[in-house]
């Protein structure tokens, strides 16, 4: 549980925000060597990230039914939650991003290789855990969630279309699929009982009588 933020940083984070929006055209969809995603409307020294229109193209088929405003919110300041199972936190957080109308991504957290990768993600395993763009939130406060999604430009009231599905959760880490067995290794011929065996036949170590020491140049 978290205390509220305090007003000048929820002003600063409000201004923040504000600016992002007012160059929405601008935005850059940056990823860390972590894998942790950030925008900003500023491109990094190496000039590495993509316009945040051209990043998020692969995720259109999920939103492109959504109203443009919240569309063009959830592409500048998307929301991730990180859950796990028996988890009552993760179940308060997931109810309130639903009731509100927020289109979220849903990651969770099943395995040693999750547990490790949330580790570095957000500097702690504790869940439920959410990302607002770049803003953390570890822990569930329905009024600090709030107070972020407001910020955000999010709206208070649901504007999802009924025929809205929200996607399905999906591993933190994804599942390598398992590697065919190898085929056993096939056994040597065995000569038949009957055979006979030659024997076998010196190797020519280059030894002549001129030369009895085998030596080679």
């Amino acid at each position: 549980m978290h205390k509220p933020l305090t007003a000048p940083l929820l002003a600063s984070l409000l201004m923040t925000l504000a600016c992002g929006s007012a160059h929405a055209q601008g935005v850059y969809r940056i990823v860390g060597p972590d894998g942790k995603v950030t925008f900003s409307d500023r491109p990094p020294a190496d000039g590495n990230a993509q316009p945040a229109r051209a990043a998020g193209a692969a995720a259109t088929s999920a939103t492109d039914n959504l109203p443009f405003a919240l569309r063009q919110v959830s592409g500048r300041f998307p929301v991730t939650l990180y859950t796990s199972n028996d988890c009552t936190p993760c179940t308060s957080a997931r109810n309130f991003l639903t009731s509100r109308g927020i289109p979220f991504t849903e990651r969770t957290i099943s395995s040693n290789e999750d547990l490790a990768a949330l580790q570095k993600l957000s500097n702690s395993t504790s869940l439920p855990f959410g990302t607002v763009g770049s803003q953390h939130l570890v822990g569930f406060s329905e009024a600090e969630w709030s107070q972020y999604l407001d910020a955000a430009g999010y709206p208070q009231q649901s504007q999802l279309p009924r025929n809205y599905r929200q996607p399905a959760p999906t591993p933190l880490v994804a599942v390598k699929a398992a590697e065919p067995a190898a085929a056993p290794a096939s056994t040597p011929a065995t000569a038949p009982a009957n055979a006979r065996v030659r024997p076998a036949v010196p190797a020519n170590d280059g030894s002549a009588p001129s030369n009895p020491a085998g030596i080679r140049f």
